[in-house]
């Protein structure tokens, strides 16, 4: 039989081990928002360029435009045309972003849900639930030794020793 401290020792190793993937996975997620954050922020900013210069080319050209023989609706048409040439390619690399971060986003879970289904498989022995551990103390106190209380109670001498110990009674 394995003793209650290797498997306390496995449980606290497995416990640490979630504790850094889960810290390591959230700081490479805080690095993937960042970038799309920045990437957002830059595409803001040249959207407000683009705007900027399409405004002041519309001032420059409402008067050769008059002249050349351009409406409002061919001016709006290139306006858009050049709007959606920029855009397009900044949608396509967001949505690819976003399908990233959910495909990561499900490999976390189900790695997640893996090891806490690997945690709830091991269990711990009979001793450690609180109905043995005062029926042990109670019977250590009354002055019953170490063996018969394991007899009495149907466990090994380790478990009985291990609850004694655990309760500073040994």
């Amino acid at each position: 039989m394995i003793p209650i401290e290797y498997i306390l020792i496995v449980i606290g190793v497995i416990i640490l081990y979630i504790i850094y993937y889960i810290f390591s996975k959230d700081a490479q997620l805080t690095r993937n928002i960042r970038a799309i954050a920045s990437a957002v922020e830059d595409a803001n900013r040249q959207i407000y360029m683009i705007e900027k210069k399409l405004y002041e080319m519309d001032k420059k050209s409402s008067t050769t435009d008059i002249k050349r023989g351009m409406n409002d609706e061919e001016i709006y048409q290139e306006i858009e045309r050049s709007v959606y040439d920029f855009i397009n390619p900044v949608s396509s690399n967001i949505k690819e972003i976003e399908r990233n971060l959910a495909d990561l986003s499900v490999a976390v879970d189900s790695r997640l849900a893996n090891l806490e289904g690997g945690i709830r498989q091991i269990s711990l022995p009979s001793s450690v639930h609180g109905n043995d551990d005062s029926k042990i103390t109670s019977l250590f106190k009354q002055g019953v030794d170490v063996d018969t209380i394991s007899k009495e109670l149907h466990l090994s001498k380790a478990e009985v020793e291990f609850v004694l110990k655990i309760n500073q009674l040994r």
